[in-house]
């Protein structure tokens, strides 16, 4: 039975294109959140790889990135920036760099996975082994379930709540520790298809995160619409109590000047030489196996519950994890878009079947509730999903 009666506060929905069209360049459809297309049919993620692999000038943009380094590297070997991340072949990469090819102090902090899967925490280990003093955060883990479930139902994906915390964790890190530069990797609305706002500077700011990252809609939404269904108590729904999933008050970022940076943008970003990168320097290491919805086995491995995430996307957008790998990998020149629309066809939307028993645990749901809740977001999208047959099928499929 669904908890909320039917109801989503995903804001993002209500912006979808009626008529689905595809980028002609790539494999990325109209109904990805703030991407937009030109009159010849051309995503502004593939106009950006066309700017990033032509037209940037990265040699310049590396003398800024040592200007910048210059002005905040310490001379006493102590932390001079914050790096957060998994451990992952991208926070491999980028703490790797800054520390052994720039000479600065990173201090590496981790907001840990819902469930860690076995060669995430190999990963992980093998990252701060290879040179790394590393903060390890775990939230409460039965408020991080209890989010968990709620934002499952309300937002159509329980993984934005880790997303809320990874993305505030370095900011109080930042606070604590007084070290006012962080360095994230990439800027995945310019890379990957979103909002162009931040597209000409380095950094974003806080009052970004609602609308670009967590669906429209915040926190406190979520906390007061499971107070209302039973999911919290009222001790529970105070806000000490989920003081990680929020970004610090803005008077203590504004007393340290702390910044925020992207990498990608100093740096040509290329997620496959980022895995071999880090394949060299830190140990990381592919899964064995491809990850369910898609082909690769380098992207997104630390969690047993990712593929929920993704194929919520799925559900929500008819994009699917195998979409998203092809598009970058069609981009950065590695796959055609031939070769790409047949990776789709054969592995988007494919069910995560491995962790579904341990992810219907977490959320501490039944199956029939976990697809009442799919089935929601399929009939929230008529103009994606069709019913007539007795079996839900996607009505548009990359051409």
């Amino acid at each position: 039975m669904l908890l909320f009666g039917g109801k989503t506060l995903d804001k993002q929905l209500e912006h979808r294109p009626e008529h689905v069209t595809y980028c002609t360049k790539c494999v990325v459809s109209n109904q990805r959140p703030r991407i937009t297309f030109d009159d010849k049919g051309v995503c502004s993620a593939c106009h950006y790889a066309h700017e990033k692999h032509n037209v940037i000038d990265w040699n310049e943009r590396e003398k800024m990135l040592v200007d910048l380094l210059d002005r905040y590297r310490s001379k006493d070997g102590s932390y001079d920036c914050i790096v957060p991340g998994s451990g992952g072949k991208d926070s491999g990469y980028v703490a790797h760099q800054l520390k052994y090819v720039y000479g600065m102090h990173p201090l590496t902090v981790t907001w840990a996975p819902h469930i860690y899967t076995d060669i995430g925490w190999k990963n992980y280990l093998a990252f701060k082994d290879s040179g790394f003093d590393n903060v390890l955060v775990f939230p409460n883990g039965v408020l991080h379930r209890k989010l968990s479930k709620v934002a499952f139902e309300l937002w159509g994906d329980h993984f934005k709540v880790f997303g809320l915390g990874q993305k505030a964790l370095a900011f109080h890190m930042s606070v604590k520790f007084g070290i006012p530069l962080v360095f994230y990797g990439e800027s995945g609305e310019i890379e990957y298809g979103g909002s162009t706002k931040n597209k000409g500077k380095p950094y974003e700011d806080v009052e970004d995160w609602s609308e670009l990252y967590f669906a429209g809609s915040s926190l406190t939404a979520l906390t007061e619409e499971g107070l209302r269904a039973g999911v919290f108590t009222k001790q529970e729904v105070e806000h000490e109590k989920f003081s990680f999933y929020w970004h610090p008050p803005l008077d203590q970022l504004r007393k340290i000047d702390a910044q925020m940076h992207w990498f990608s943008y100093y740096k040509k970003w290329v997620p496959q030489e980022n895995y071999y990168y880090t394949a060299e320097h830190t140990g990381f290491q592919a899964n064995p196996v491809r990850s369910e919805g898609t082909y690769s086995k380098y992207a997104s491995l630390d969690d047993k519950t990712d593929g929920f995430h993704f194929y919520l996307g799925f559900v929500k957008f008819g994009i699917g994890r195998a979409t998203s790998d092809a598009a970058h990998e069609i981009r950065d020149g590695h796959i055609t878009r031939e070769e790409g629309i047949s990776l789709v066809h054969r592995y988007d939307g494919e069910f995560p079947k491995k962790y579904f028993p341990e992810f219907l645990e977490y959320l501490k749901i039944n199956e029939e509730e976990f697809w009442e809740v799919i089935d929601l977001y399929r009939t929230m999208s008529p103009h994606l999903w069709d019913k007539s047959s007795g079996q839900w099928v996607l009505k548009h499929r990359v051409k």
